[in-house]
């Protein structure tokens, strides 16, 4: 092998080294995963979901799946293996993980997207398609929350006026 192509091979493992260790770092911070397949977008469709996707606090971006692979091994996630399958984008949430897939769903069914939701990963458990199709009809987080606390205040109010 001459130098330059041995220079060229050693640029390239690094590169994909940093961005494996990007990955595990955007898999480690991540609340939730979700894999889709992206086959059958034009950019422009692409770009408009990235952006839509990023003003929710989501990153969104296409894999290679050795490196996701190995990325997952990395952050201590090694159930995502279960959802990469062919060509695959992830979506990273980071927050909350209903208000993650609200967002992708309503940007998809708004913009007639050709987008599957191949499955996500919450934590170490993994998620059916249609499972998260269930947690995107969720009330939001603070409806949650007040509703439970009704539910607890009732038995006292009920007491209260005996």
């Amino acid at each position: 092998m001459t130098r330059g192509v041995k220079k060229k091979a050693n640029m390239l493992r690094e590169k994909k080294a940093q961005i494996v260790s990007d990955l595990a770092d955007d898999l480690s911070r991540s609340t939730i995963i979700i894999a889709t397949n992206y086959q059958g977008l034009l950019a422009k469709q692409m770009a408009d979901l990235r952006n839509a996707l990023a003003k929710a606090g989501i990153g969104y971006h296409v894999v290679k799946n050795t490196l996701a692979y190995r990325a997952a091994d990395q952050a201590g996630k090694p159930h995502l293996r279960d959802i990469i399958e062919g060509p695959v984008a992830l979506a990273f949430g980071y927050h909350d993980a209903v208000n993650t897939v609200k967002t992708l769903n309503q940007h998809v069914k708004s913009s007639a997207l050709s987008l599957q939701i191949r499955g996500g990963l919450l934590e170490d458990r993994i998620l059916l398609p249609e499972q998260l199709t269930i947690l995107a009809s969720l009330p939001p987080r603070e409806v949650l929350i007040s509703r439970l606390l009704g539910q607890l205040q009732a038995p006292v109010g009920a007491l209260h006026n005996l």
